[in-house]
């Protein structure tokens, strides 16, 4: 599906924020290792969280969904022996149920998206879990991938953090039900912080106790726990909208965006804070973030590992910001769905923008005036590349066609609907 994004002057309306996609994974991840039956309100509905839900079912897990609850019946410490697993192409659904499969006797990640996350790294994970009595056959780090489990031990545990805050994320919600006590003990860096607190959070709502160090590198897990099965309420997802956020900044606007917690643990609530920095009127009370959008930026410089998942919305919004923006500490945005320095960087310049970039920072010089467009881009199969090249999109002058835009379902199913709802030129075509 192609994405037609014509110049838009004035966007103005009021868009539900979708519940979180990392919420929503992570509940259900617990529930289904809890023994008895767990309740989710407001579960999200995308190709990742829907990778979650047929994986688990999978391995044994019961689900039962009305509009806005489901319930989940689940395995605890006993999944299913299944042969292959499918997870789309969804990250951190593999990386979570890699340390799940452990319990498994042999079971098959399966390699669906060859050019997305087919290419993507997992040897961290694999590294930790094969010092855990778990044999593991792999294509260099790469699916496909097959755990030869049964008997996870725990014990000292090292993984790095290098990567991805994914691999300890994975770790903690499975050490809990080993036979034997746990250390995990993080090496080098730590990416995503903050999306490690959203785990930790998480876990500790299902009734699980763990011992973290204030700088999460370093952890005591007790064994031999269980997952309480409890009630879950998912809030509003802030990566997705820091899309929709960024577009009302660079236009003409009065949005509002509901269901949005000012107290949120996302660490890409962090976006309010960039955008008042970029001099954009906004007003953040009661869940409520209005935009009052004048389409006059200014430069900033922020630590893009806070807020990871909205960066490439941020820098699409910096793109017509007066001055030079820095983003920096991103290099992990390189091993997502695509690289999200280097593609991304590249569709843009074919927009006109005007942008640099090093290892791990993205340097933007601004264009107040906008930027041409009229050419087709490339989504690289990638949500979040999708979502931002809209933004810029609604600010060039003879708009932007963006290939294979039908990758946004990976967490954002509803955008361009939502996106016209308020206003925005968008023509989809098969």
């Amino acid at each position: 599906m192609k994405a037609i994004v014509k110049q838009t002057p004035v966007l103005e309306g009021d868009i539900n924020a979708l519940s979180s996609k990392n919420y929503t994974t992570r509940y259900m991840l617990v529930g289904a290792l809890a023994d008895g039956t767990s309740t989710i309100r407001f579960p999200a509905h995308s190709e990742d969280s829907d990778a979650m839900r047929r994986c688990i079912r999978d391995l044994g897990a019961e689900l039962i969904e009305t509009d806005d609850t489901m319930t989940i019946r689940g395995f605890g410490r006993h999944p299913k022996a299944v042969s292959e697993l499918d997870v789309g192409n969804a990250g951190a659904v593999l990386r979570f149920l890699m340390s799940v499969a452990a319990f498994c006797p042999d079971v098959t990640f399966v390699n669906k998206y060859p050019d997305s996350l087919g290419k993507r790294p997992h040897s961290d994970l694999i590294t930790a879990l094969s010092g855990m009595n778990v044999s593991i056959d792999h294509n260099g780090g790469k699916l496909p991938i097959t755990i030869r489990g049964g008997q996870p031990k725990g014990g000292r545990i090292e993984v790095s953090g290098n990567v991805s805050s994914q691999y300890l994320s994975s770790l903690l919600f499975m050490t809990p039900l080993l036979g034997e006590d746990s250390e995990i003990v993080v090496l080098h860096d730590l990416k995503s912080k903050v999306v490690v607190g959203q785990t930790l959070e998480v876990i500790a709502q299902a009734g699980i106790q763990i011992e973290a160090s204030s700088d999460l590198m370093h952890y005591r897990v007790p064994g031999r726990q269980r997952y309480e099965p409890k009630e879950y309420i998912v809030q509003g997802d802030y990566p997705g909208s820091a899309a929709i956020l960024a577009a009302a900044a660079v236009t003409q606007s009065n949005v509002r965006v509901l269901r949005l917690e000012e107290t949120s643990k996302q660490g890409e609530r962090a976006v309010i804070d960039v955008l008042r920095a970029m001099n954009v009127p906004l007003t953040h009370e009661r869940g409520i973030v209005h935009v009052k959008g004048n389409g006059k930026l200014k430069a900033v410089e922020f630590d893009g590992d806070h807020f990871t998942d909205a960066v490439l919305a941020m820098v699409a919004a910096a793109v017509f910001a007066e001055g030079t923006s820095r983003f920096y500490n991103v290099e992990n945005l390189r091993y997502k769905e695509c690289d999200r320095i280097t593609d991304y960087l590249n569709e843009l310049r074919k927009a006109g923008a005007d942008v640099e970039e090093t290892q791990s920072e993205i340097i933007v010089h601004g264009k107040p005036e906008g930027v041409e467009g009229g050419v087709e881009i490339n989504a690289h199969y990638d949500h979040r590349v999708i979502m931002a090249l809209t933004v810029v999109g609604l600010r060039s002058k003879q708009g932007l066609t963006i290939n294979d835009a039908h990758h946004v379902a990976k967490s954002y199913p509803q955008y361009f609907d939502h996106l016209k709802s308020i206003g925005a030129q968008v023509e989809l075509v098969d």
